[in-house]
């Protein structure tokens, strides 16, 4: 079975004949394989002929290597990269024994995200002259488009937005579209499935959309649903509070420096609200105006409806965005959109609390 392994002679000879492989369920984007090489478990993991290819592999080497560079503090929050075959988008990982989550799972993962974003250093011209460094693009955030498709979609609801409210948004956006003060090193997917619990604590895979930014937008995800994961979940309010606080322990730790607080949380929970591109998966985006398409229909999306993820994000939102923050007219908005939308929407309910 080993000559179906994409593994060329090069690596072979470095790593050894491939003994016991098996292919394993992966994206359309990818072909994923276990196997030994010289006695050693790995993942084999090859990114297939797509658009985008060459960028999302050379997103997950970048990131990769990155996560694991030499004198990074704490413990792997990535799988060791072993090997790589740039021409044939080859990647050769650690493999790890992956367990069930258990209770308390939020505060690992949020321990491990913040030394994921914890990885990028603190200058970036340390990364100068690097492929790691070099291979990474800036995230990007939502934009003017983004914010009035969701105006446009309170209209339709009948919850013009208040004076002051679009204001406030649109100052969101340039705040989010800002150089951060400190770059993190962001995964673009952490959710359920990409974080692997092993018995020395939380890894993540799967690197293809990984990016440069403020950690906030990520730092956000357990708060805000996971908005780009086919699981779509919210969290107990102990559970959340322990892994947010987890995550900012971790990142002092790591950089010496506060993490994100309640303002720039709320600026990034915001921003996914108004991303209606995060209420489909990957293929979908930038096809349409996937908030005015909640006007005339809901569809299903994994675990959750769109429209159930839109209304978890608005009560997000209106709870966060108060007045010490940047956004609390726009906070009111929220509130106000989210009561229309309930009585719009009565089938629409909360997102589950059990990860799947």
């Amino acid at each position: 079975m080993w000559p179906s392994l994409p593994l060329g002679e090069k690596l072979r000879t470095v790593l050894g004949p491939p003994r016991k492989v098996r292919r394993l369920v992966s994206s359309p984007r990818s072909r994923v394989w276990r196997a030994e090489l010289s006695g050693r478990p790995v993942v084999v993991k090859q990114l297939v002929d797509s658009p985008g290819a060459e960028q999302r592999y050379a997103r997950e080497a970048a990131a990769l290597t990155l996560a694991a560079r030499p004198g990074r503090p704490g413990r792997p929050v990535v799988p060791a990269l072993i090997a790589t075959d740039p021409a044939n988008r080859l990647l050769v990982l650690e493999r790890l024994e992956d367990r069930t989550p258990g209770p308390g799972w939020q505060s690992d993962y949020a321990t491990a995200l913040a030394g994921l974003h914890a990885s990028a250093p603190a200058d970036l011209d340390d990364l100068a002259g690097t492929a790691p460094g070099t291979d990474l693009p800036a995230w990007t955030g939502p934009t003017e488009r983004d914010l009035g498709c969701f105006i446009a979609l309170a209209r339709i609801l009948d919850v013009p937005a208040p004076p002051g409210a679009r204001a406030e948004a649109e100052a969101l956006v340039g705040r989010l579209s800002a150089t951060p003060v400190r770059h993190a090193l962001l995964h673009g997917d952490p959710c359920p499935g990409n974080d692997l619990h092993t018995a020395d604590g939380v890894r993540f895979v799967d690197f293809e959309q990984a990016a440069l930014g403020p950690g906030a937008v990520e730092f956000a995800y357990l708060r805000i649903g996971f908005p780009t994961c086919w699981c779509s979940t919210t969290q107990p309010a102990a559970a959340l509070a322990e892994a947010e606080a987890a995550y900012r322990t971790a990142w002092r730790a790591a950089t010496g420096t506060e993490a994100a607080g309640t303002a720039e949380l709320a600026d990034a929970c915001a921003g996914w609200l108004i991303r209606g591109d995060a209420l489909v998966p990957a293929a979908e985006r930038g096809t349409a105006d996937h908030l005015a398409r909640l006007h005339h229909g809901d569809w299903t999306w994994g675990n959750a409806t769109a429209r159930r993820r839109l209304l978890h994000r608005l009560r997000v939102v209106a709870e966060l965005a108060d007045a010490d923050t940047a956004l609390p007219v726009f906070g009111r908005f929220c509130a106000t959109l989210a009561a229309r939308a309930r009585t719009t929407w009565p089938t629409a309910g909360p997102l589950t609390t059990e990860r799947t």
